[in-house]
Order: C-alpha cells, then structure tokens, then sequence
C-alpha cells in the first residue's frame, strides 16, 4: 500500500526530510512537483517519524507542499541481456539514447552471496598484460584495488583488461568521471570491439553524489544476476575514493559526526559490503572486481587505501605508468601459480623479480659514478629490457607468449648457470636458438 505525505520538512543539497510512518531502509518514493513532473529518492536514514529521503535529481522546482509518496518496494536495476553494449546512469536509466530496456527487476544492495555456495577460487582470469598474468595473477572471484594516484593511466588500465580479459561479461561502474574519461569508455569499446559483451554504469562528476553512491549496487546487482547464469563476470570500478566522497559529502549534510579524517565511521562497512559480493559459485559463473583507489596525495595509510587493503586480497600498484613489481601483491596468485599453469612459472617470475631488484641496486652505483662489474653491466641491460617488455601495461601477450618472452629475455642477458633456476628447468625451457 503506498504512503503519500504532503509536507516536507527540510531541504538540504539532495536531501529531503518528511514525516512518515511503516517505511523502511531503502524504500523508494516519488517526490511528485507542482508542475506536474516526477523525481525519486529512497530512505536514507530512519529517526522515529523523521525520515531523510536521498533525491536522485537536484531538488530545484520542489515545494515544501509537494506530494512524498512512497512506494512500498526498494531500488532496483533491469537485468537481461539486453544491457549487453548499454550505458546507464547511477540509477539504471539509459544514456546512450537507445530504447528502453526491457529485463527482470532485481533489488540492489542485497546480501552478499550465501557462503555455504562459496567455492575455494582455483581459476585464473586472463588480461594479457604480463605484470599482473605472470607476476600477481588474477583469480576468478578475487577483490583487489588499483593503488593510484591522480593522474597516473589507470583508467586506460581498466580499459585494456576490458578489452583483453577472457570473461564472458565486463561491466564497468565509473564514478565522478569527466567527460572526456566517460567518452574515453565508450570510444575504447567501440574501436576494440569489446562493446557487446560490457554494460557501463556511469556517474559523471556533474551528476548528485547520491548517484554515485547507485554505481556500484547496479553494477554488482547486475553482476551477480549474470553469474547465476553461468557467466564469468569481471566487474570494473573507477573511482571508489569519488564513491567515499560521496558518502562524505552526504554525512556531512546530515550533521552526522565525521570520523577520520571527515569521512563516516561506517566506511569500512560501506566498501567491505561492495568487495564482499566478489565470489565463485559452485556449478555456475562468478564475479571477479578490481577497483580504482586514488590516494590523496599519494598517502597509502589515507582512510580509503588504508580499509581497502584490510578488506581486499592484494592491490596493484601504479606508480609512474606502470604496475609496480615491488608494492603489488596478488595474495590468491598461489592458488593458480604452477597448478593451473605452466610448471616453470612461479621460478620463472620470481627470478625475474629477484634480478630486476639487482638491478635497481646496479643502478644506484651507477648514479654515484662507482665503476660497474661486467654483472652491473647485465643487469643493466636486463632492467631495459624487462620494463620495455614486461612493464609496459601497452602489450598484449597471452601467458604462455609471456612466459616464453621472459626466458628470452634471460637467455639474452644472462648465462645459464647465472639465473638461479632449478636446472630441469632451465634444460627444458631455456631458447635453444640463443
């Protein structure tokens, strides 16, 4: 039974506060103008009969006599394949002027899945760039951030893991996007080709925080309705410290006391309840998210970073345009490391590593002018080659193309008896024509 109320108490940027009884956390309302047209919100926060409505539009044309009615069920996104190519707004509505889509309605913000369907994730996910297949793989149904700061690319990160991963669906939730980063989505989908395959869900940084706040429940509702059809789904989120903005920007609104650093004392609840939807499920797909965190000022123990990796198995870290060997870290890369694949990768990877930190060593001795061995010298050599061919975030090989390169790679600086690899395998991988 809807609910209508005629008075609204209080307006505050995209806030409403009414007095209503029997609603709930969520609940959505139509917000109905003198001038005959409609905005929504939904329940923010309940205080005996006072409740705060979050308006999804401005709340410019609204009256205090304007008719709240409530409509008795919760947020919800349009699933079906039908999104497949789509862009969509924080509150699923499209904005790519194509038709109306036409799907299953699904609640957002729902509970993560039931752990009991949980399985131990064993499978690789494949993205053709070697700093993350061959150094810190990523694992279907893993949660792990991009540690950034602003301006490094790691929006053209996502796009070419969009382009390149095995997944069946890509889903992109971008949040406090400019324009030209959101037209940088699209024209990357259309020019690779990967457009029938991801749903983008946008917020861009004209756009309510409360929207903001919508991206990533869509995006992940959505996804989780797609791996319940046997779909492996890779879900894209850019940026979650616009999403802990936004929840910022709302806090303070509503007078609430702010905890470190200005934010609200439930962010590590509001970013743990969005990761925790990553999973496999048995006998059908999974989610697999990787996340945009930008440190402000480059600061990794900042309230956002600093719950993030309490709450996700790893980070990426990008620093400089590429992926830092030394500050990533992929915790479920054992799970798939030497049993999924190749026997040779894991001493392969970790030789490399173990070489390309010599090398950083070799390096410094050289800025200081100390005379270099003949070992300095390779190591130099190695270090060129291994950033221009395994760094660089603009190749694409498979892992296999990756592995064989990084063996080339050693057999083109190195002597046999020099790399520290167990000599079976170095007999049976090591480039004969070298």
């Amino acid at each position: 039974m809807r609910k209508i109320y005629d008075r609204i108490l209080d307006m505050r940027g995209n806030l409403l506060t009414v007095r209503a009884k029997d609603v709930t956390l969520g609940e959505m309302a139509r917000i109905q103008k003198q001038s005959g047209e409609s905005t929504y919100g939904s329940v923010l926060s309940i205080d005996g009969e006072t409740v705060v409505l979050q308006c999804f539009e401005n709340t410019r044309g609204i009256y205090t006599n304007d008719r709240v009615i409530f409509l008795a069920k919760q947020m919800q996104a349009i699933c079906s394949d039908a999104l497949l190519g789509r862009r969509l707004n924080g509150s699923g509505e499209p904005i790519d002027k194509g038709p109306r889509i036409v799907g299953e309605r699904i609640d957002i913000g729902a509970p993560s899945f039931n752990p009991v369907k949980r399985i131990i994730p064993r499978e690789m996910v494949r993205t053709n760039i070697p700093m993350i297949d061959v150094f810190n793989c990523l694992v279907k149904s893993q949660k792990i951030p991009i540690f950034s700061i602003p301006g490094e690319p790691y929006n053209p990160l996502l796009m070419r893991i969009a382009n390149q991963t095995d997944a069946d669906v890509v889903i992109i939730g971008g949040m406090g996007l400019r324009f030209d980063d959101y037209q940088a989505f699209i024209d990357n989908a259309e020019r690779s080709g990967s457009l029938e395959k991801t749903i983008m869900f946008i917020h861009r940084a004209t756009d309510p925080p409360v929207e903001c706040l919508l991206v990533p429940d869509m995006a992940l509702a959505c996804a989780e309705k797609f791996a319940t059809q046997d779909k492996n789904v890779i879900v894209l989120l850019t940026d979650m410290t616009a999403f802990a903005d936004s929840l910022k920007e709302i806090m303070i609104t509503m007078e609430q006391v702010p905890s470190n650093r200005g934010y609200p004392g439930s962010l590590y609840s509001d970013l743990a309840s969005r990761y925790e939807k990553a999973v496999d499920i048995e006998g059908s797909g999974s989610i697999t998210i990787i996340s945009v965190t930008t440190m402000p000022g480059g600061d990794i123990t900042h309230p956002i970073p600093d719950n993030t990796g309490y709450i996700t198995e790893g980070q990426f870290y990008l620093y400089g345009g590429r992926i830092d060997p030394f500050g990533s870290l992929s915790r479920l890369k054992q799970q798939v490391i030497g049993k999924v694949t190749r026997e040779d990768h894991g001493d392969l990877a970790n030789t490399q590593i173990r070489l390309y930190a010599d090398s950083k060593r070799a390096k410094e001795r050289q800025s200081m002018g100390f005379r270099l061995s003949k070992w300095d010298e390779k190591l130099l050599y190695f270090a060129k080659l291994f950033e221009m061919r395994m760094m660089n975030l603009e190749v694409n090989y498979t892992l296999e193309e990756a592995l064989n390169l990084g063996w080339q790679t050693l057999a083109e600086c190195f002597e046999k008896n020099e790399v520290g690899i167990k000599q079976y395998l170095v007999d049976k991988y090591w480039p004969k024509n070298l």
